[in-house]
């Protein structure tokens, strides 16, 4: 592990020097983990490899600039860049993330994973913060439901369960509380993430 760090700094320090191919070196090397982590959010193929696209568009651009100084710290740093542009994407597109028949909605996946630094760990917080104020403002059956889901980590069936209502049911819940907690987000204009 130590070894790899060492040559992801290397290669960067040899990209900032002129050398075009230890670029191509990192990006080869990291790839498949920076699109999974991307695809894992947004589940559009043409959509992660856009937001892949500009991932390393930024990442040159900073290196170019002189700017970085994560020694020894790539892929965290890659990370972070892909993760804001995830976000990015969906604030520009102003829809909840899609969920599927996991029961994972994307945007608390985004906010809890585990690759995040301190400083983004502090953002988290204020986040969560923020979100749980948000979420007293829902009806209390929406409410019950995402708290469940999201502080409780239990699964729609246990929901379900839980609550005495159909699955469909509590999905939809979900869905009127994620859908209810974006007009309230706009009606307060607030902006959740930095």
């Amino acid at each position: 592990m130590q070894h790899e760090l060492i040559q992801d700094a290397t290669l960067v320090s040899n990209y900032i020097k002129g050398d075009e191919g230890a670029l191509e070196t990192l990006i080869y090397r990291h790839k498949q983990r920076i699109y999974s982590f991307i695809y894992s959010k947004v589940y559009d193929r043409d959509v992660a490899e856009d937001i892949f696209q500009d991932t390393f568009i930024k990442v040159i651009r900073t290196l170019k600039r002189g700017a970085y100084n994560e020694e020894g710290k790539f892929l965290p740093w890659v990370m972070r860049i892909s993760h804001n542009l995830v976000i990015d994407f969906f604030r520009k597109n102003n829809r909840m993330p899609k969920f599927d028949n996991t029961d994972e909605f994307n945007i608390f996946n985004v906010l809890s994973d585990s690759s995040l630094n301190a400083e983004n760990s502090l953002i988290k917080e204020q986040v969560e913060t923020d979100v749980r104020r948000l979420v007293e403002e829902l009806p209390a059956d929406q409410k019950e439901v995402l708290l469940m889901r999201i502080y409780e980590d239990l699964s729609f069936k246990e929901i379900s369960d839980k609550t005495g209502v159909s699955i469909n049911t509590a999905l939809g819940r979900m869905r009127y509380a994620l859908i209810n907690l974006r007009k309230i987000i706009d009606k307060h204009h607030i902006i959740l993430t930095n």
